[in-house]
């Protein structure tokens, strides 16, 4: 399967699990969101002796630990040119810079996010395949916006070590 054809069934997925909850009492489906999964597509550049540039797919998990902040991981593939593949693992920190209201997020909420973890690099050379493993972190930017009760769209921009600049579309449906 090829990625763009990865990314449509990615998305096709996130939205077919976040139509109405038609199951659960009105006051449960309008409460603030304690799990919500996300798919991200986006760019990547790594500076070197000019920018690297790497398609960037991902997808996250994070609980809401209070009204603003949550936690949970991430996982972020990149491809550049030719063999070049990475693979970013963080746990994230996320803080809403909006609280939401009593029975519900604010339909469209600024965040900042903080990750650290692995990152790992992979090229292919005409001697071999080169690996290496690292720690990582990114530190962005973002907002959000509901589009119904359980489905949100959002954009962030991050920077992160090893040294790039990323920024992303993402789909995301609450779980619980």
């Amino acid at each position: 399967m090829r990625l763009p054809e990865t990314v449509v069934l990615a998305a096709g997925l996130l939205v077919a699990l976040g139509g109405p909850a038609t199951a659960q009492p009105a006051a449960q489906a309008t409460a603030a969101p304690r799990i919500v999964a996300d798919g991200a597509l986006g760019w990547a550049g790594f500076g070197d002796e000019g920018i690297i540039h790497h398609t960037l797919i991902g997808a996250a998990w994070r609980g809401y630990v209070t009204r603003r902040i949550s936690l949970g991981p991430e996982v972020q593939f990149m491809s550049g040119p030719g063999s070049d593949r990475d693979l970013i693992l963080t746990g994230n920190v996320m803080v809403d810079l909006l609280a939401p209201t009593a029975s519900r997020p604010r339909r469209t909420t600024p965040f900042v996010v903080l990750g650290g973890g692995l990152f790992r690099h992979t090229q292919r050379f005409l001697t071999g395949t080169s690996t290496s493993t690292e720690g990582a972190f990114t530190l962005g930017v973002g907002a959000r916006t509901w589009v119904n009760e359980r489905v949100y769209v959002a954009a962030d921009a991050r920077l992160g070590w090893e040294p790039h600049l990323r920024v992303a579309a993402l789909v995301g449906v609450a779980l619980q």
